[in-house]
């Protein structure tokens, strides 16, 4: 049975993975190291900035130590806030079907983006209200695929509400890319993927729906994917 539904942000609630990237090249170009856009849709989107910069730095045999990674975290973080200003917005469907699930399911934000840019999206559609439970960068050590976001999302939504708990079987992840369903399906949650990053082809035999966008998805459809 459908009891929560746990959304990425980026790339699923608001249009900002371009300007990640963005920003991820320009901090390496500084560097010099080049991020192709063929390497960071195959190999990094939907990792925080602490994984992608480190996965980065060994590919291209740098150093990986606390202090560089930082330096590196904290240009990226605000070259992002410059370049999301000059014009970023939400998906089409998705301020209505999130007011919609908000009447019948838990709804929670498990994103690798830092709290602050996940809250600024949220406000920008005004739907912040609709997720009591925020799950950023800055709560966990282990960035997607690893499964830990969704089960600290759940973990929270757990303590807000009594017995019962929810199961992660319960759960329903809405995600837009590979790593990021990896992550859900590793949490023990049913994944419906957007196709917004990734073609149906790529997504294909890893999501148990795959859908172009959410306009016109009626929340209560999905509870097939929790039986």
């Amino acid at each position: 049975m459908l009891k929560a539904i746990i959304f990425d942000c980026d790339g699923v609630i608001v249009d900002s993975e371009p300007y990640h990237m963005r920003a991820f090249q320009a901090v390496l170009a500084e560097e010099g190291i080049t991020l192709t856009r063929e390497a960071y849709y195959q190999q990094y989107l939907a990792m925080d900035d602490k994984g992608c910069f480190e996965a980065v730095l060994r590919a291209d045999h740098r150093p990986t130590d606390k202090d560089s990674v930082k330096r590196l975290i904290l240009r990226k973080k605000a070259l992002y806030q410059a370049l999301s200003k000059e014009k970023y917005s939400l998906y089409p469907g998705v301020v209505d079907f999130v007011r919609k699930a908000q009447k019948h399911y838990r709804m929670a934000i498990a994103s690798g983006a830092f709290r602050a840019e996940i809250k600024a999206a949220l406000d920008g559609g005004g739907i912040r209200e609709a997720f009591p439970v925020i799950v950023s960068a800055q709560d966990v050590r282990n960035g997607k695929p690893h499964p830990e976001a969704y089960l600290t999302a759940l973990q929270q939504i757990n303590q807000r509400h009594p017995p019962p708990p929810i199961l992660p079987s319960e759960c329903l992840v809405i995600e837009d890319s590979l790593h990021g369903v990896s992550a859900a399906r590793a949490a023990g949650m049913r994944c419906l993927a957007v196709t917004n990053s990734y073609s149906r082809e790529m997504l294909d035999g890893r999501a148990d729906r795959i859908v172009e966008s959410l306009v016109g998805l009626e929340p209560t459809s999905l509870e097939t994917l929790c039986p």
